[in-house]
Order: structure tokens, then C-alpha cells, then sequence
């Protein structure tokens, strides 16, 4: 029976805590995980009748070995036929005397038939065994191991013959633990033996911690290489060594691993973690913790969403490089109230930096100064003459006047300290001029490249290249791509689909107009999803690792490494044949500069986008297109059967449907209405408006229209007379389509001069 550590004597604190804390399943010596257990648990072989774990190619390392032994081939084939079990998992040799279960001592017989043959001459051994009776077959019970049919020696044995010399052999005095051992034989479990005390309770909590995140999944193999560097520290405690000491643990081990130093470095990464939960158990999680921090780490902050952003799970804001301790007391003091105040991560970031660099600048000029008192107007404008000759752009200078600008201002309009001095200011004119931005748009000779169906059908996932296709064919942000809902498709009143996602930048949901064919590839990829997690998931694409639980978004990151190695792996080079390198942004400047292009408006530019507002000709451009709005929504539109069709202004939709009207009136002009096709869907109906259901068509069109009517009516009338029935019926329903459309109109027009 597994002994349970249940509690420390005389302990309290830390320890304390974690005897609380570590539920009874995790404070088992020795853990093993099932193998359905999402974040412990490791598959089974994929060989019929084997429990080892599965390693590579889904087999366990034995038969792998096998496979390899038979020259590696058809892997389905030696799943099917992979000869008998593995040592340790075939049935141990029993009597040939039938009824005699006895395990055997020679020549297939049990010691005691053995001897009996022995004294009758050694005559013929299969006749002799079918007429020998069976010993004591009804007074015998079976080994104690589950696994094995054999009988005991003797009413005093517990086990077979061959199981009870294993026992004699491994030095286990208790039955009980011995069974528990070779029960477990073979499986993958977590050994926590090698630890003692409250290191033992620290590694187990990890273990728990991990297993219930459900994020990152934890081999056994690497808990217990973890737990082996922990037990040959000699530390009592995972806090007794820095963070960092505990990285370093695998180097050595990950220096001269060929192809299985992954591991290592993952358990090493597993004791920062367990140091780091360790820590947070003992002082708490949230501002009271973490403040008094020189290293904040964001994931302990409330309030914030890591992985929605392009933030990093693991970042930290670093204010140890702020040499004096006041000006580090009031920095953290103003970033906090930045951070409760929704500014996001990066610009916090950006503060930081920006404080870090005054502090630099104060260590060098004035490295006696002890409060706000000495920061003057002269020390400021020395700081400004300072960060001119450091080798840092302009946007980066700007930022950093920026950031202490606002510094002294939160001091003096909070009253943090009365010291600081009333010439304290940074102002307008101190800002460096902002260079002018050249167009971060690609040019349409690597564009070609890109889209091709055979650069975008050798992307390594689907994700990938979904997200690819969205940030060309969308124009959004590649944090707003990664983290689209599940149920991101909406259509609206004509069935035109939409993509819904949240806009990570404005904080705010927004939809924006797509073509067919993307809906298809995000119907396939909803499929996808649903075959991995067939309970339903929040995300669209979920995170391909370290997500157990599927609740992680594909991370912007990991995208962007992927997007290099594909740009690699597709040769993309651009005119004067150097390799492209590209930011996923850039793909949002090219969509904007082609919809600019082809005349689209700017205003409808900006609804695609879902920017909060634009400058002065996107101003002009904002009120002509309300203008056009307004009158659009007054006036009678009309389809194919006469049917009225109209945008409703206040619903959810009204915008982005606005935006799709729009991009159809100002690129595809018909001479008698409107196409209603969406957005970059080519027509597959030429010169078939009339009969086409996305065709619209207003009063300012009668003259049009009547005129059309007119020359239908005559064709028809000559089809009619020269017997030519097919064209005759052609036309007919353009006709029928006409008087409908033409009919309504009339009675639009009529109800509007009614009403004035």
C-alpha cells in the first residue's frame, strides 16, 4: 500500500500550507497517472495486448526496438503482427500436466511432477504429462499479482515460485508495496521517493498545480527528472535557490543530448515553475504580493489578459534596473495607477523603459541626488540633450520624453511629493519631429507570391495558413486573427457572411465583410477543432501545445516564428531577388493601400479597419460617404422581383453592411442599379444582371430601366414572330423582372410626393 506523507510536524508557513494544499491522490511516494489523464497521463502502445507507455511512432520502447530490429517497416503491419509480448508481460511457464498450475522447474514440468517423471525413468514427456494427475489443484489458491494464474508453492508462499523469488530479491519487506511495484512495472508514474520533507510537498504540488491548469502537459519523464536535480541539490526547499539556478539545472545534460535534450531543458523549466508556485503559495498572488516586487510578474496581476494580446505569458516589468530607491518607489506607484487605469502592456512597457532611462541619465549626472528636489528644468533639459546622442530612433526618443512627461505630471497633479520643483516641465516644442512614415505596404510582386495556392498549401498547420489568409483577405491584426471566437462567421439579412472578432487594439467587437470561399476554409477549420475537442471550444484556433485543456489561443508569437520559416521555406524574394522579411502587420497596411486603389472610399477603408478615426481628408471623406449613406437609406432600392431591400442603421451589422454596399457601388458600376455581390467575389454572371439575385436597382435608374423595358419588349414581341421560342423565353422573365422592379419604384416615388 502507497505511504502518504499527511503532515509535518511542527511545521507551519510554507509547509503548513502545503500539506493543506496537496490533496491525498498527489501525495502519493510513488504517482501514476492514467493514461486518458490530459496532462500527466501518457497513451498506451499502440500493439494489441501491450500497457507499456507509448514513445516514438505511438509503440513503447521495446517494440520499437523490434521495429527497428525488422528493418523499420510498414508500422501498421508490425502493430498487427508483432510477435509475442514483451519480457515482462508474457505469461510465466506453467505445468505441462494438465490442471497443474503449478509454475515450471524443468523440462516444463513443475518441481514436483519433475521429480515424479524423474522416478518413473524419464519415459516419453508428452504421454507421461496426459496421464499424470494434478497436485492439490483444489486446495491452492493464485499468486497475489493480478497478472499471474500460477499457484503458490506452498499454503505459506503468497506468490507463485518465480514471483516470490522477485520478492526475496528486492529487499521489499512488505507484500502489500511489493504488489504495488510490479503492478506498476513498466508504467509511466511520477516517483516522488528520492525527495523527503517539505521539498517532497513542493515538487508534489507542482505536480497538482500543472494538472489542474490543464495548460502545459507534464511527462512523467520529465517530473522525475526534475525531482532527480532537486534531490541532488541538497536544498530543503526550492526556495533556498534563485530562479535562475534552478534553469541552469539541465545545461550540461541538454549540451550533449543529440535529440532527446528537450527533456532536460523542460524540467528545468518545470522547477522554475514549481519554484514559482511555491512562492506564490507562501506570499500571495495579486497587488499586496507583488508591488513590493522589484520584478513584477504580469500573470500574478488581476485585470489582465495575456493571451489575448501579443504579450507573452511570462513577462515581467522590470523596475531593479532603477538605480534610486525614491525614484523606484514612485515609479512603481504611477505604473500601477497606468495599469488600473486599462492603459495596455506595451505601453506600460514603454514607461518603464522610459523611467529606466532617467535613471540612467541620474546615475551618471547626478549620482548624489536623493529625492525629486534636484529635478529642475536645467537637469531636464540636459536629460533631453542626453537621449539625443543615445543611438535610439525618433519614435523611441518621443516615447521616452513622453513617459517622463506624464511622470511629473501624475506626481504634481496627485501631490506624491511637494518637492519636486515648479520648473519641473517637459514641454511641446521639446518633442523631437516625427519622421515622415514611408508605406509599410508590400509591393504586389511579392503579394503575387504569396498567394499562390502552392505557397499558401505548404504552410506546416492549417492554423497557419487560416490566419494568413485572414490577414490578407481582412486586414486585422494578427492578435485579433489568432484569438477569433469559435462562432466567429454571422451572416446578415441576404446571407452575405461576416467575420466577427474582437478588436484587441480598441478593446471592442467589430465584424468586417468576407468572400465565400473564407468562410469555407474557417467551416473546415471549425470542423478541425471540433474532432480534437469534440466537448466544444472557445477559440477558433486553439493553441497546437501545451494547451491540455484547450483553453489557450494560438499565441501571436508563435505565429510570427512560423511565418519566417515559411517565408524561408517558399523562397519569397522580391524585386531585386533579396529574401522578404515581413512583419503580419504589414498585411493590414497592403489591404488598406489596395482597397485605396480601386477608389474605394476612405471612409469605408476606415469602417473595414475598425480605426477610432482619421485626419483631415479621411474627414472629408467620413462626411461625403454619411451623405451618400443618408440618401441611400431614404431612397427606394429594389432587386430582381420588385422586393424592397433596405440596411438597417442601428443593427449590428449596419456598419460593416454599409461598408460592403459601398465597396460594390464604387467597384462594380452597372448602368441601370447596383451589384450587391460581397467583397472581393468575382461575378460568375456576365452580362446577366437582370436575372441576378444581387442585383439593386433605385428610382434614379427609372428612365434606365424604362428604357430597357422597352427594347426587351420589342425583342420578345420579334422572338415571338420569327418562332424563336428560346429567346423569346429569355427575355420574357427580364421583362417579368423589369415590370416588377419598375412597378415598385413608381409606387415609391408616388408615397414619397404623397408624404411631402
Amino acid at each position: 500500500m502507497t505511504r502518504v506523507l499527511t503532515a509535518l510536524p511542527g511545521e507551519s508557513g510554507l509547509a503548513g500550507k502545503l500539506v493543506a494544499a496537496v490533496r491525498p491522490e498527489f501525495r502519493a511516494e510513488v504517482l501514476v497517472p492514467g493514461q486518458d489523464d490530459p496532462v500527466l497521463g501518457v497513451p498506451g502502445c499502440a500493439v494489441a495486448g501491450c500497457d507499456y507507455p507509448a514513445a516514438d511512432h505511438g509503440i513503447c520502447n521495446g517494440h520499437r526496438l523490434r521495429w527497428r530490429g525488422r528493418g523499420r517497416q510498414d508500422l501498421d503491419a508490425f502493430v498487427a503482427e508483432a510477435g509475442p509480448p514483451l519480457r515482462g508481460r508474457a505469461a510465466l511457464g506453467r505445468c505441462a500436466v494438465d490442471g497443474c498450475h503449478y509454475g515450471t522447474a524443468g523440462h516444463g514440468l513443475c518441481s514436483r511432477h519433475r521429480k515424479r517423471w524423474d522416478r518413473a525413468g524419464r519415459p516419453d514427456l508428452v504421454a507421461w504429462a496426459g496421464a499424470a494427475p494434478a497436485t492439490g489443484a483444489a486446495r491452492r489458491a493464485e499468486c497475489l499479482l493480478g497478472y499471474c494464474q500460477l499457484w503458490p508453492e506452498s499454503s505459506a508462499k503468497m506468490f507463485c515460485r518465480s514471483h516470490d523469488a522477485r520478492w526475496r530479491d528486492s529487499g521489499i519487506s512488505d507484500a502489500a508495496e511489493f504488489i504495488e511495484s510490479c503492478e506498476r512495472l513498466g508504467k509511466a508514474v511520477i516517483d516522488f521517493r528520492p525527495l523527503q520533507g517539505q521539498l517532497r510537498l513542493e515538487l508534489q504540488y507542482a505536480v497538482q498545480l500543472r494538472h489542474d491548469e490543464r495548460k502545459a502537459i507534464l511527462p512523467p519523464m520529465v517530473a522525475t527528472i526534475a525531482i532527480r536535480y532537486a534531490a541532488r541539490s541538497g536544498a530543503s526547499s526550492l526556495l533556498d535557490r534563485a530562479a535562475e539556478q534552478w534553469r541552469q539545472a539541465g545545461l550540461q545534460q541538454t549540451s550533449g543530448a543529440s535529440d532527446g535534450g528537450g527533456k532536460y531543458r523542460r524540467a528545468s523549466a518545470f522547477l522554475v515553475f514549481a519554484r514559482d508556485a511555491a512562492e506564490t503559495l507562501r506570499d500571495g498572488a495579486g497587488w499586496d504580493s507583488e508591488y513590493r516586487r522589484d520584478t513584477w510578474r504580469l500573470a500574478k496581476l488581476p485585470g489582465l489578459s495575456l493571451n489575448a494580446g501579443q504579450v507573452p505569458e511570462h513577462s515581467v516589468l522590470r523596475f531593479d534596473r532603477i538605480s534610486q530607491p525614491w525614484l523606484r518607489g514612485l515609479a512603481k506607484r504611477w505604473i500601477r495607477l497606468r495599469m488600473l487605469s486599462g492603459i495596455s502592456v506595451e505601453t506600460i512597457g514603454g514607461n518603464v523603459q522610459a523611467l529606466t532611462r532617467l535613471s540612467e541619465f541620474l546615475t551618471i549626472t547626478a549620482p548624489d541626488a536623493s529625492c525629486l528636489e534636484g529635478i529642475d528644468r536645467d537637469l531636464l533639459e540636459r536629460f533631453l540633450a542626453w537621449l539625443a546622442g543615445l543611438p535610439i530612433g525618433a519614435s523611441t526618443r518621443i516615447r521616452h520624453i513622453g513617459g517622463v512627461h506624464m511622470f511629473l505630471q501624475a506626481i504634481r497633479r496627485h501631490g506624491w511629493d511637494d518637492r519636486l520643483p515648479a520648473t519641473a516641465v517637459i514641454y511641446r516644442g521639446d518633442y523631437p519631429q516625427r519622421p515622415a512614415r514611408a508605406s509599410r505596404s508590400l509591393a504586389e510582386y511579392v503579394m503575387t507570391q504569396l498567394e499562390q495556392p502552392a505557397s499558401l498549401d505548404s504552410w506546416p498547420s492549417p492554423e497557419g495558413r487560416l490566419v494568413t489568409l485572414i490577414l490578407i483577405r481582412c486586414g486585422l491584426r494578427v492578435s485579433s486573427a489568432c484569438t477569433l471566437a469559435f462562432d466567429c462567421l454571422i451572416h446578415d439579412g441576404q446571407g452575405a457572411p461576416y467575420l466577427r472578432y474582437f478588436n484587441t487594439k480598441m478593446k471592442r467587437e467589430a465584424a468586417v465583410p468576407i468572400d465565400e470561399q473564407l468562410e469555407a476554409e474557417i467551416r473546415a477549420q471549425q470542423d478541425r477543432v471540433m474532432r480534437r475537442w469534440p466537448g466544444g471550444n472557445p477559440h477558433l484556433m486553439p493553441r497546437r501545445n501545451s494547451n491540455a485543456s484547450g483553453s489557450r489561443a494560438f499565441a501571436p508569437a508563435t505565429y510570427r516564428g512560423m511565418l519566417e520559416r515559411w517565408l524561408a521555406a517558399c523562397d519569397i524574394r522580391d524585386e531585386h531577388g533579396q529574401p522578404v522579411h515581413l512583419t503580419p502587420h504589414q498585411w493590414r497596411h497592403t489591404f488598406a493601400c489596395r482597397l485605396i486603389n480601386r477608389d474605394v472610399p476612405q471612409e469605408v477603408v476606415r469602417v473595414l479597419l475598425d480605426h477610432e478615426s482619421t485626419q483631415m481628408t479621411a474627414h472629408y471623406a467620413r462626411i461625403t460617404d454619411q451623405t451618400v449613406r443618408r440618401r441611400w437609406e431614404e431612397a427606394t432600392k429594389v432587386n430582381i422581383n420588385g422586393e424592397r431591400v433596405t440596411i438597417d442603421p442601428d443593427g449590428p451589422l449596419a456598419q460593416a453592411q454599409w461598408a460592403k454596399t459601398r465597396y460594390g457601388i464604387a467597384t462594380q458600376t452597372l448602368p441601370n442599379g447596383y451589384c450587391g455581390l460581397p467583397i472581393q467575389k468575382t461575378c460568375p454572371h456576365a452580362n446577366a444582371c437582370l436575372t441576378c439575385p444581387v442585383f439593386i436597382t433605385g428610382p434614379e435608374f427609372l428612365p434606365e430601366l424604362r428604357q430597357q423595358r422597352h427594347r426587351t419588349l420589342t425583342l420578345v414581341e420579334a422572338a415571338a414572330g420569327n418562332g424563336q421560342a428560346r429567346l423569346a423565353q429569355m427575355n420574357s422573365q427580364v421583362l417579368a423582372n423589369l415590370d416588377q422592379m419598375i412597378t415598385e419604384l413608381d409606387a415609391g416615388q408616388k408615397a414619397d410626393a404623397d408624404a411631402s
